[in-house]
C-alpha cells in the first residue's frame, strides 16, 4: 500500500520504517527541514536498537522517503498516519493543537481517491471525531478517520511494531476496516490479534493500559516500603507473587519510579478525562502520588546515611535515561535525584551509555554536574555510587573496580541490580529498594 506518516518523532519514525520493512511504500512528512535532510541521509535522531538498520535499508531499496511537503507526501496515500506530539497541558489534558492543525491542512490536500486518516498519536476520547470535522470542512473526496493507538516500548519499539502483542483499530465503516486489515495483514496472526472496535474504545485502550502498568509499579513500590519496615525481602516476594498467572512477573520490579514521555502524561490525561465526565478515579491519584514521590526514596536513604549533611560531597550517578536501551530523559527519576543533591549543596558526576549529552545540555550552566564518558571514571573522588537506570553494563560491573574508584565502598541502588550477598562479600555498605540494607 501507499502510506504517508505525518510526523517523524519517536512513534512516527518507527511506524514509517517498520511499514516500509513490511513492503509498503512509505513517505514520512515533517516540517523540520534540517531533520528531513538528515533523515534522507539515513541519520537517525533518536537511539532505538535496530531502527537505524531498518531505516537505511528501506531508503536504499526505495521503500521509504522523506519530505517537508505535506501535499506532495499524501497525494498517492491510501493511509495517512498522524504521529504528532500531544504534550500535556497544565490541567493534565492532551494538547491536540498539532494534530488538529495538520488535520486542517489535510482538508486542502487530501488525495483524489478514498483514504483513511489514522490517529497514531496518543489522543483522548473524541479526537477521531474532532479530526474528521477539521478535515471535512473543506475536503471534497471521501475519507474515514481511524483510531490506531501505538503500544511501543522504548528500547524494543522495532520488535514491538513488527511482532505486536496486539493491534487495536477503531473504525466507523466497513471500508475503513478493510483498509486497516490489509495494512496490518503481515503483522497479525492467531497469536498477535487484531481488535476491531469503535474509535472511543481504541482511544481509551492506550490510556487504560499505561495507567494499569503505572498502578502495578506503584503497588510494588508500596510493598517494597513495607518490606523494608518489616524485615522482609521484596525480591523473593516479587518472584513468589509473580508466579501466580493472574499477576505475572512483568512490572513487578520495585525501584525509584517510572518515567518517560508516556506513563506520566497518559495517567494525567486519563485523570483529566475522568474529571470531565464527573467520575472520581481514586486509584489514578494514588498511583500518580506514589510514582512521583518514588525517586525521593533514594535521596532519603542518602540523607539518613549522611545525617542530612551532603554539602560539599560528590556523588557518582550511573544512569540518566528513564529506562535502559533509550536516550530519553523525559521525566527520568535520575533528574529528580540530581536536583535534590544539587539543591543540598552536593556535586554529581554522572554517566549514561546514551543519554549523557542530553543531560549535559540541560545543565550546561551548572558546574556542579559533570557528565563523563566512562562508568568507572564517574567514581573518582565520589562519596558513594547511586544507580538510577538498570543498564546491563551496570549489572556486569566489577565490584572491585567500583570499590577502588570510590572514596568508600558505599552504594545506593535505586534499581536493585546487585545481589545483596555479592555486595556484602565485596565489602560494600549497600542500600536498595525493599531489601534489608547491608551495613559494613
Amino acid at each position: 500500500m501507499n502510506v504517508t506518516v505525518v510526523g517523524t518523532g519517536y512513534v512516527g519514525l518507527v511506524t514509517g520504517c517498520c511499514l516500509a520493512e513490511a513492503g509498503h511504500q512509505v513517505v514520512c512528512v515533517d516540517n523540520n527541514q534540517q531533520k528531513v535532510a538528515d533523515l534522507k541521509k539515513g541519520l537517525v535522531p533518536i537511539f532505538e536498537p535496530g531502527l537505524e538498520e531498518v531505516m537505511q535499508s528501506n531508503i536504499k531499496q526505495a521503500q521509504l522517503f522523506f519530505t517537508t511537503d505535506l501535499a506532495e507526501g499524501v497525494k498517492d496515500a491510501e493511509a495517512i498516519f498522524l504521529a504528532l506530539p500531544t504534550p500535556p497541558q497544565e490541567d493534565g489534558s492532551a494538547d491536540l493543537s498539532a494534530v488538529l492543525a495538520v488535520a486542517k491542512q489535510l482538508s486542502d490536500c487530501l488525495p483524489a481517491h478514498y483514504c483513511v486518516v489514522i490517529d497514531k498519536s496518543t489522543v483522548p476520547v473524541g479526537t477521531a471525531g474532532a479530526v474528521r470535522q477539521a478535515i471535512a470542512n473543506k475536503a471534497t473526496t471521501e475519507f474515514d478517520v481511524v483510531s490506531n493507538p501505538e503500544f511501543l516500548r522504548e528500547g524494543f519499539a522495532v520488535k514491538d511494531f513488527m511482532e505486536p502483542e496486539r493491534v487495536v483499530v477503531g473504525v466507523t465503516s466497513d471500508k475503513a476496516e478493510m483498509v486497516m486489515r490489509k495494512l496490518y495483514a503481515s503483522f497479525v496472526n492467531e497469536g498477535r490479534p487484531l481488535y476491531i472496535t469503535d474509535p472511543a474504545t481504541a482511544e481509551l485502550t492506550k490510556y487504560a493500559a499505561n495507567t494499569f502498568l503505572v498502578t502495578k509499579i506503584s503497588f510494588m513500590n508500596e510493598i517494597a516500603q513495607l518490606c523494608e519496615r518489616m524485615g522482609a525481602d521484596v525480591e523473593v516476594l516479587r518472584q513468589a507473587i509473580g508466579a501466580d498467572s493472574r499477576i505475572g512477573h512483568k512490572f513487578l520490579y520495585p525501584g525509584i519510579g517510572s518515567g518517560g514521555s508516556c506513563f506520566p502524561k497518559d495517567v494525567r490525561a486519563l485523570k483529566h478525562m475522568s474529571q470531565e465526565h464527573n467520575y472520581d478515579f481514586k486509584l489514578i491519584q494514588a498511583a500518580m502520588s506514589v510514582n512521583e514521590n518514588q525517586p525521593l526514596v533514594l535521596t532519603e536513604k542518602i540523607n539518613q546515611h549522611f545525617k542530612d549533611d551532603v554539602k560539599g560531597k560528590t556523588f557518582a550517578l550511573w544512569g540518566l535515561a528513564f529506562k535502559p536501551n533509550t536516550d530519553d530523559i523525559r521525566d527520568a527519576p535520575a533528574l529528580v535525584i540530581i536536583e535534590e543533591l544539587l539543591k543540598a549543596g552536593a556535586s554529581v558526576t554522572a554517566y549514561d551509555p546514551e543519554a549523557g549529552e542530553h543531560v549535559r545540555q540541560r545543565y550546561a550552566d551548572n558546574p556542579k554536574l559533570t557528565i563523563v564518558s566512562d562508568k568507572y571514571e564517574a567514581l573518582k573522588g565520589a562519596s558513594a555510587l547511586l544507580i538510577a537506570t538498570e543498564w546491563q553494563e551496570f549489572r556486569d560491573s566489577d565490584p572491585r573496580q567500583i570499590a577502588d574508584g570510590l572514596n568508600q565502598p558505599l552504594i545506593f541502588d535505586g534499581r536493585n541490580i546487585f545481589k545483596t550477598d555479592d555486595v556484602q562479600a565485596a565489602g560494600f555498605t549497600y542500600y536498595s529498594i525493599g531489601r534489608k540494607p547491608v551495613v559494613q
